[in-house]
């Protein structure tokens, strides 16, 4: 049996919540605090490497959902399996497949994307003098990026099984790694030569490889993968269970960041430094959802195994709990943004403007936080329960048939003030539409009544 394996179907369920969420809480807030790190010593260079910044973010990040959606994937097979008590060379099996495939298809992506990335950002809308600091960035993460997946991948097969500790372990320190090396890249400190913008993906990459061999050895030690019999057993049933939930995840994770590439591109017509300011606030933005990303890395071992146990209810406690959480915290940071949104901004804005513009954006959307936690959380219990084709509609209606339209319209009528209604009024849908697929699927938040799920519809 595993080492670090945690039963989550016994117990109060905001125990097993605690103690998935809070570690992760801390891993999350080092790995995004790498986004500000490299924000605030881009912004010492100049305009053009923030902005640089501000176009590739978007394009990275929604690159980078293949590994959230392959996590997710993993994530959701692993944690039933566990529920329902499988072998430990059975759940063995399922990590070792989800690690394979997601080296392969991260490799594959990866050269795609350094063949594209000029073209692709110049289609965006990012001007010359930008576009060349792009480019110097975009071939180093490229490296990266299968590094980043494995050690995305490994972690969510240690949540899968309860533990959120080692995850949060491997987290924190490729962040201490990367927040360590990225200022003396950067700016060239001691015998290191300057190297501008490159030295932010130069420390990603450090930090990624650093990371995901930390990740293998503490597998390995805990033995959350480890030789297994008949290691090809079952391999085409796995890969199309972790397709069918990596699949429609990825795209739904990958929505949001292309989404904001475009209303990105939206912004620009307002002009660069409101692009960079963007940048900054929304960067901002991830570090204040730390606790609501937290939650969504902790919800989906919970309901995964309960799940699998058939324990209906506790996994819709699980959601409850969540939902509960994410309105009364969203509301106290709203709060403090009202007060603090320009001091905060300015240590991140390269100029007035720029400061100006990510203080507005805080200010503002700000108030509506709640709902983005409601639906990222509500995504991750869908996709534990292997409905992730749910997940990924809630996703494409929020950024298609809301934000990205509104945000044009927004900008063309009413400048920068038009697309921060947009992100307003996209947050709101997101926790309406989240509330309706809960309750169609059986995790229905607010109905404490007994809902009898049938057999046929617990994933196998």
């Amino acid at each position: 049996m595993a080492q670090g394996k945690r039963d989550l179907t016994e117990g109060p369920i905001w125990k097993g919540l605690l103690a998935l969420s809070g570690p992760m809480a801390l891993g999350i807030a080092a790995v995004l605090s790498t986004g500000l790190i490299d924000a605030y010593f881009l912004a010492k260079i100049g305009p053009d490497a923030l902005a640089a910044v501000g176009w590739i973010y978007p394009v990275t990040t929604a690159i980078s959902s293949l590994s959230i959606g392959l996590s997710a994937g993993a994530g959701a097979i692993i944690s039933q399996a566990v529920g329902r008590r499988e072998s430990d060379d059975d759940v063995t099996r399922r990590g070792l497949h989800a690690l394979g495939i997601g080296l392969l298809l991260a490799a594959l992506v990866a050269f795609a994307f350094w063949l594209l990335d000029g073209p692709l950002l110049h289609l965006l809308g990012a001007s010359p003098d930008v576009l060349d600091a792009a480019l110097r960035y975009t071939p180093i993460w490229c490296i990266a990026f299968p590094f980043l997946v494995s050690m995305m991948l490994i972690n969510s097969v240690f949540r899968a099984h309860g533990s959120g500790t080692m995850s949060a372990l491997v987290m924190v320190f490729s962040a201490v790694v990367n927040v360590s090396t990225t200022p003396v890249l950067i700016l060239g400190l001691g015998p290191v030569p300057e190297m501008g913008i490159a030295g932010a993906a130069m420390g990603t990459l450090i930090a990624m490889v650093s990371g995901s061999i930390l990740a293998f050895f503490l597998a390995l030690r805990e033995r959350i993968l480890q030789p297994c019999s008949a290691p090809l057993q079952d391999l085409w049933r796995n890969l199309r269970s972790i397709v069918g939930v990596g699949a429609p995840a990825a795209t739904s994770n990958a929505i949001n960041p292309a989404g904001m590439a475009l209303v990105t591109a939206a912004v620009g017509t307002v002009g660069a430094a409101y692009v960079g300011g963007f940048g900054a606030a929304t960067r901002v933005e991830s570090v204040l959802s730390v606790p609501l990303l937290a939650l969504s890395s902790g919800i989906g071992p919970v309901v995964g195994q309960n799940w699998g146990a058939e324990k209906w209810d506790r996994a819709r406690q699980a959601v409850r709990l969540c939902f509960g959480f994410c309105v009364i915290y969203g509301l106290a940071v709203a709060l403090v943004l009202t007060f603090f949104a320009e001091a905060i901004a300015s240590a991140f804005g390269a100029n007035a403007e720029s400061t100006a513009a990510a203080a507005s954006y805080l200010r503002v959307v700000g108030w509506t936080i709640f709902g983005f936690g409601m639906l990222v959380t509500g995504n991750a219990a869908l996709n534990a329960i292997s409905k992730a084709g749910h997940s990924m509609t809630l996703s494409l209606a929020r950024v298609l048939a809301i934000y990205v339209p509104l945000a044009w319209v927004g900008v063309s009528l009413f400048g920068y003030g038009g697309v921060l209604g947009a992100a307003v009024v996209a947050n709101l849908f997101g926790a309406w539409a989240v509330l309706v697929a809960a309750r169609a699927t059986g995790l229905s938040a607010w109905d404490f009544a007994p809902i009898r799920v049938p057999a046929a519809r617990v994933p196998a």
